[in-house]
């Protein structure tokens, strides 16, 4: 296995800039995720490692040696597609050993090695079918073991899970994880559904308008997210964001906003500086939330919207007078209608704030 470094990579289409000027560096054996929306640069980011894209400026390195303009086949990567690209004419054990086909290796070899990938994927049994005749959680798996069956440096995956029902997704998620593990391969995996990214990184790269906004193991991105953007798209839900009025007086720090009550908090110079401009955001997880209780000091009101069961669960949206809402989960049997007047409460120690650009605030302490 190898490492992977962008140094100053940037890639323009024409008049468009897709990725402007980016570095980052993944180590030997890691598994990082590139999560983003549509558009975001991750795929084109992911293109340019396995030679699909060349760079517009800067160098991408693999395992230290400069490959920007070396050919796909001289990299030592493998690459499994979203769309599988499987041979639509050649049985399960062709598609498999046709990357050692293309480097001369003979028919014994080649088909005894997809033997023992594909048996260790648990397709072993399928060999002689064409991709016609396997079910979706299967090409996935043959896409797979294609990519696996020649030793690579790289792993590269491009949302290889979209075209999987709900089940097949979340056990190909846990049969990924577990085999990087295994092999301690490096992987760079591109996705935008932020629950396989939380499940398999060992590090996230969120990104937004071809940059890297945050880079960060998982648990770190979802307790700490560097920006509001973040945190609106790392959780589900996404994490509440309310913004608020902010001041100082007397060494303590007031925030005001419809519904909401909150005594006030401890200052430090980053909140001091940050409350200087009048204007703040509060958020909070919806896990952090609960139904209130007489004497809870943390608290914010508003109409039931929503209350979704899911099952152990229920997911009450409300709606503050300003048209904001806040999602709690919570567990509850309480009967709540939509439109009832609800109160939910919340631990300070679970608030995060960001200044009014969006950044967030580093907590007391840190």
């Amino acid at each position: 296995m190898a490492s992977v470094e962008f140094q100053n990579v940037s890639k323009t289409f024409g008049s468009f800039t897709a990725v402007p000027d980016i570095s980052f560096s993944i180590a030997d054996g890691e598994f990082v995720c590139l999560l983003g929306p549509s558009g975001c640069g991750k795929t084109t980011s992911l293109r340019m490692i396995a030679g699909l894209e060349t760079p517009s400026a800067g160098k991408v390195l693999i395992g230290g040696k400069d490959v920007t303009y070396l050919h796909p086949k001289d990299r030592q990567i493998s690459m499994v597609f979203q769309d599988y690209a499987l041979y639509p004419h050649m049985n399960l054990a062709d598609n498999i050993a046709y990357p050692l086909k293309v480097r001369g290796e003979t028919e014994n070899k080649r088909h005894a090695r997809a033997r023992e990938v594909a048996d260790v994927l648990k397709i072993g049994d399928l060999m002689r079918r064409l991709p016609s005749q396997i079910s979706g959680g299967q090409q996935q798996r043959t896409s797979l073991a294609r990519a696996l069956v020649y030793p690579s440096q790289v792993y590269l995956f491009d949302e290889p899970l979209s075209n999987l029902d709900a089940k097949l997704r979340l056990e190909a998620r846990g049969f990924l994880n577990h085999l990087q593990r295994d092999m301690g391969m490096t992987a760079v995996y591109v996705t935008h559904d932020q629950a396989e990214a939380m499940a398999l990184a060992t590090r996230i790269a969120v990104m937004d308008k071809g940059r890297i906004v945050q880079f960060a193991p998982p648990i770190e991105i979802y307790r700490r997210p560097a920006t509001t953007f973040v945190a609106n798209f790392v959780g589900n839900p996404p994490m509440n964001l309310v913004p608020v009025a902010a001041l100082v007086d007397g060494g303590q720090l007031r925030l005001r906003a419809d519904g909401l009550t909150l005594p006030s908090l401890p200052v430090s110079d980053a909140i001091a500086k940050a409350a200087a401009k009048g204007k703040m955001t509060l958020g909070i997880r919806p896990e952090h939330l609960r139904m209130a209780e007489a004497g809870d000091a943390n608290t914010i009101a508003g109409k039931l919207f929503a209350n979704e069961n899911m099952g152990p669960e229920s997911l009450v949206t409300m709606e503050r007078a300003d048209s904001g809402r806040v999602t709690a989960r919570i567990f509850t049997d309480d009967e709540i209608r939509t439109g009832d007047q609800v109160t939910l409460s919340f631990d300070t120690r679970h608030v995060t704030l960001f200044d009014e650009t969006g950044a967030r605030i580093p907590a007391i302490g840190e």
